[in-house]
């Protein structure tokens, strides 16, 4: 009797090449490399706190977590020890608790238009006695300016108003600025503004000039470029306020949340400043909050952070803006280990990628040579910004 042909054996699957940042996978080395080219993988990506996965940006991450089709495990869990607003992730219900007493809030009350035309009060506070944070690292200030419209369709960009506070949430400037050409548009549904408001409005010259005292604090240009007690400058849309104000300030002061690339949507579009705080700040998600408040709140819908619901108020959005800031700036990254950004990298070099080396390396190693390309805020806490 003829014996039974052995089963064919079984042929080894193909190796498949995966990312050690965000786990995507390649059938061939090089096109794993090439994915490590643009990628921009490190530490200071947004990741997720199940699973470690990096994410470009926190709206990728979100959707990673909470979105229509989430990652099933990391969904389960976030959604038990997890913050909607930060998206950390925590150890208990207790910890999750305590952690929402501080990181919800609620929106600033506004200023409104019948408040003094000028506040300059704690300009002269803001000197060498308090020239920068701890550990010698710089302040920061956070700016917004009001527009008005010009020209015969109202179209042209006129600044009409400037707030800044400090990183306390003091107002430290607020005026009126005189028109530059007549106004043909107050925009009163957006600004609330009126010619009353306008009338006896600080000049512009004189407006940039205390807005430059505050900002370089004393320094020169020079010094400027090379530390020293600048500040921060945080602001939504900055290019926009420094159009209007006809000034310009260093790119390595300024921090914009409009532009910060993990606060953007992932086609690289800019979020408004009231979604950014409603979701970052103090939104509350009503099912899941419903589902949680018997063990983490009772008191879960009465944080609603909403700005911008009528007439847009300069402080309220500064308050807002520096808030966000800081929100993002407290993150806790490793300062040693992977793909760690310094003011020194040159992100991205060609040079360390086209070495032949390179395809010898495993995963973990080519993470670690990867570098981000935006420049990390958790890093401001750090003395010694440079450019």
């Amino acid at each position: 009797m003829d014996s039974e042909a052995d089963p064919p054996e079984t042929e080894n699957p193909p190796k498949r090449h995966k990312c050690s940042a965000c786990y995507k996978q390649y059938k061939k080395k090089e096109h794993l490399i090439e994915h490590m080219k643009i990628s921009y993988h490190s530490l200071h990506q947004p990741r997720c706190g199940v699973c470690q996965k990096h994410c470009k940006s926190f709206e990728s991450l979100r959707e990673h977590l909470t979105g229509p089709l989430p990652k099933g495990l990391c969904s389960t869990i976030f959604s038990q020890q997890g913050c909607q607003l930060c998206l950390s992730l925590f150890d208990s219900a207790v910890s999750l608790r305590e952690h929402l007493e501080t990181c919800r809030l609620s929106s600033p009350a506004p200023m409104g238009t019948d408040a003094m035309p000028y506040i300059s009060s704690q300009i002269d506070n803001l000197d060498s006695c308090d020239e920068n944070g701890p550990g010698g690292r710089p302040r920061a200030i956070a700016m917004d300016c009001e527009m008005v419209g010009g020209g015969s369709d109202g179209s042209l960009e006129i600044c009409a108003r400037v707030c800044l506070v400090d990183e306390d949430e003091n107002l430290i400037f607020h005026t009126y600025v005189q028109p530059i050409i007549p106004v043909t548009n107050y925009r009163y549904d957006i600004t609330g503004l009126t010619e009353e408001n306008l009338r006896n409005a600080m000049p512009l010259k004189e407006v940039q000039e205390k807005v430059l005292q505050i900002l370089y604090n004393g320094e020169s240009t020079g010094k400027v470029l090379d530390g020293g007690k600048a500040r921060l400058l945080v602001g939504h849309d900055l290019e926009h306020d420094f159009d209007c104000l006809k000034l310009n300030y260093p790119k390595h002061l300024l921090r914009d949340t409009a532009k910060y690339r993990p606060l953007m949507k992932t086609n690289l579009v800019s979020h408004s400043l009231k979604y950014l705080t409603r979701t970052y700040l103090g939104q509350v998600n009503f099912f899941l909050e419903f589902l949680s408040a018997l063990i983490v709140s009772s008191s879960a819908f009465c944080f609603l952070y909403d700005i911008q619901s009528g007439a847009h108020d300069p402080y309220e959005d500064c308050i807002s803006v520096m808030r966000l800031y800081k929100r993002i700036r407290g993150q806790i990254h490793k300062e040693e280990g992977y793909g760690t950004l310094t003011s020194n990298n040159n992100i991205g070099e060609s040079d360390c990628w086209q070495s032949e080396k390179v395809s010898n390396l495993t995963p973990d190693e080519l993470y670690a040579m990867s570098r981000s390309d935006y420049r990390c805020w958790c890093l401001d806490l750090r003395p010694n910004l440079a450019p």
